[in-house]
């Protein structure tokens, strides 16, 4: 039996087809929101712990317009920065590190160590960062890609370190491989 809370809100989703492949963004209705949807999802094929389609779920693209156009417009490279209504859920903690990856800018890479610095995250804790980070359920919205190795290597990304690469390339903050 569902909740009463998930009964009153509204789980829309639709696919768009990207260079990375195939994006599921997935909604749920708020009144805060333009368009009166926020996003709560964006993952990849193949992404580990990504959303799944529910049944409960509506397919509808409508709602997602304009982040479509603006996906659309970072792939083309005119979009630098997705400011866009979002509803994320997570811990306090992982809250907090979603918040200091939007800081991170376009084309430009930070290390988990001075993330972790930024917030006052101990050494010790650098794991918990790691996994926060793991789960951002806002793929390329929110530019966990962004986060390397401090001997800049491309270390995890729930969607493959081909697309963080990808990303990276995209962005220019790699250059790109010849063959």
């Amino acid at each position: 039996m569902a909740s009463p809370a998930a009964s009153t809100v509204t789980t829309s989703y639709t696919t768009f087809d990207s260079p990375l492949g195939e994006l599921l963004l997935v909604g749920e209705q708020s009144s805060a929101a333009p368009g009166g949807t926020a996003l709560t999802s964006l993952s990849m094929p193949e992404q580990r712990g990504a959303a799944t389609v529910q049944p409960h779920w509506r397919p509808d693209p409508r709602p997602f317009t304009e982040v479509v156009r603006r996906l659309r417009a970072y792939f083309a490279g005119e979009l630098f920065r997705f400011e866009l209504a979002v509803r994320p859920s997570g811990t306090e903690f992982q809250e907090r590190v979603w918040q200091a990856l939007d800081a991170i800018p376009y084309g430009t890479t930070t290390t988990y160590g001075r993330l972790a610095e930024g917030l006052g995250v101990s050494r010790t804790d650098v794991r918990a960062l790691g996994a926060a980070i793991a789960a951002n359920p806002l793929l390329i919205v929110r530019p966990c890609h962004r986060v390397i190795g401090a001997d800049g290597s491309m270390r995890g990304y729930a969607a493959g370190v081909e697309r963080k690469t990808a990303l990276l390339t995209h962005e220019g903050a790699l250059q790109p491989t010849l063959i």
